[in-house]
């Protein structure tokens, strides 16, 4: 009847508990969210679609856990299920990362969309549930309904609120991302444990426990199982990539630095002037061809990676400093670390983001300006607009030169748009390419050069021949019909993960 009490022998949490129940449990499903991100991003880029699919994914989980776990709490005993949903929940959290990896480097990547709708799926409709199951137990009058379901909502959102602020702010910048995970499920499997111990002991027996217990053990077997057998094993884990470091068996003393997965840098460590890949090699001839022979450059870098093109310069142009804008300390300690690469005075290396980087250089303080921050799946947008192309101009001396690589398949309208871009700001510009891209067969990487000057493309088709390479290069006027109506980008409107259309392999 309204009014009264829960009928007899049902074990009412206190108001504390309830509130660390559901704060925690609605804070734990914001950082899979996030972290979740950070998982995915290498594999299907840091863009706009994917961040709509983790979004999606945990909105869906979480209407389905509030609705499912409601309509559970008016059938079952919400003490025999609160332990287990904290318990399945950590299992699954905790085997994330390597599930998530696992299948992106399995079967051509035809997992890694199941493995996500599972990874935040399950975690984020089970610790869903637990609210309305705790908000179940909590209503001892029907009198007061609103106030008991209204202060758990509320804790739910300041817990929701913590988890993001946390993971943004703390986690990702001091923990790995599998630690994170890892961590969380523990956490939430001891949970489950002191849980199912509390119920059981106050509901007089300790077999009530026993199922949570039973369930974490099987989870940290599942979890070990899954950690032994999973592919993707990391040398180190950064802030943004599973990084690993390969050597070459063809080459004694060239390494390969592999993020997620994909060759990014070569570097020989005997010889700074070795060149393993074409779009690199393309780079360099760019600088050739621009800039006389021995002649020392003030060079500006957006992306660092394995440093490949600052060590090369150094060798090739005794007396160049080079500054490197990366947005991954992580990345710089592999250099440091794993490969043994040193900075000075004459090659510095910043831990920031390249767009303020490029905000803060000094205007006419730079020869050459290199981009290679630009993926095959993810892009950083902001680097690719007018305005961030003005900013490369500003810092450009008269003569100088900006060259970039370019990543782009299928009918390469991202390239194109930002090709269509830097035209808008510089008076020359170039593309260096396989015949294939200006034949409409062809992509993969691409070298956009950009400049006040007219560029010599006599002189740039002489540096590519000597170092064999079959890519031809196209200018000015010669461009016009290949980029064609592409849109140019803007810090207002630049729809780069619409436009970019990533490597079918």
């Amino acid at each position: 009847m309204p009014g009264s009490g829960p009928p007899a022998g049902r074990v009412v949490p206190g108001p504390r508990e309830s509130a660390a129940l559901v704060f925690g449990s609605s804070a734990a499903v914001l950082v899979v969210e996030l972290v979740a991100l950070r998982l995915l991003a290498p594999y299907l880029g840091l863009t706009l679609e994917t961040n709509t699919l983790v979004i999606g994914l945990a909105l869906a989980a979480i209407a389905l856990g509030s609705w499912a776990g409601g309509r559970a709490a008016d059938v079952v005993d919400p003490r025999r299920t609160l332990a287990p949903l904290l318990g399945a929940s950590g299992v699954v959290v905790a085997a994330t990362p390597f599930l998530v990896r696992g299948a992106a480097e399995t079967a051509g990547g035809a997992l890694l969309l199941p493995a996500a709708a599972l990874t935040i799926g399950v975690p984020g409709a089970l610790l869903s549930a637990v609210t309305p199951m705790v908000t179940k137990l909590a209503l001892t009058s029907l009198a007061q309904t609103g106030s008991v379901v209204g202060r758990l909502s509320g804790i739910g959102t300041a817990g929701s609120i913590a988890g993001t602020v946390l993971t943004g702010f703390v986690l990702v910048s001091a923990v790995p991302v599998s630690g994170i995970l890892v961590g969380l499920g523990a956490l939430l499997a001891l949970t489950a444990v002191v849980v199912g111990v509390r119920v059981g002991l106050r509901a007089g027996g300790g077999r009530a426990a026993a199922p949570s217990l039973a369930l974490v053990l099987v989870g940290t077997g599942i979890g070990g199982l899954a950690a032994a057998v999973a592919p993707g094993g990391c040398d180190v884990e950064t802030r943004y990539h599973c990084a690993r470091v390969e050597t070459d068996p063809e080459r004694g003393s060239g390494r390969v630095l592999v993020l997620d997965g994909l060759r990014h840098s070569y570097v020989d460590l005997a010889d700074a002037t070795h060149l393993e890949f074409e779009y690199v090699q393309a780079i360099a001839s760019v600088v050739d061809a621009a800039f006389p022979a021995g002649e020392p450059l003030a060079a500006y870098h957006l992306g660092g990676g394995g440093l490949t093109l600052p060590r090369h310069l150094a060798a090739t142009r005794p007396g160049t400093t080079s500054l490197v804008s990366e947005i991954d300390p992580g990345v710089l300690a592999v250099d440091r670390d794993l490969l043994g690469l040193e900075t000075g005075p004459a090659l510095e290396v910043r831990v920031e983001d390249g767009r303020l980087g490029l905000g803060a250089l000094a205007e006419g303080s730079r020869d050459l300006v290199v981009g290679d921050a630009f993926g095959g799946v993810s892009v950083p947008w902001h680097l690719t607009t007018r305005e961030a192309a003005a900013q490369v101009r500003r810092a450009l001396r008269p003569g100088g030169v900006y060259v970039a690589n370019l990543i782009d398949h299928g009918p390469l309208d991202f390239a194109r748009a930002e090709v269509a871009t830097l035209r808008e700001v510089f008076d020359h510009v170039a593309l260096l390419a396989r015949p294939g891209a200006f034949a409409g067969t062809g992509g993969g990487n691409l070298v956009v050069v950009a400049a006040g000057r007219p560029l010599d493309l006599a002189a740039l088709d002489r540096a590519v021949g000597e170092r064999g390479l079959g890519w031809v290069a196209r200018a000015d006027a010669d461009l016009d019909g290949w980029v064609g109506d592409a849109r140019v980008l803007t810090d207002d409107h630049a729809p780069v993960d619409q436009l970019l259309t990533p490597s079918a392999s």
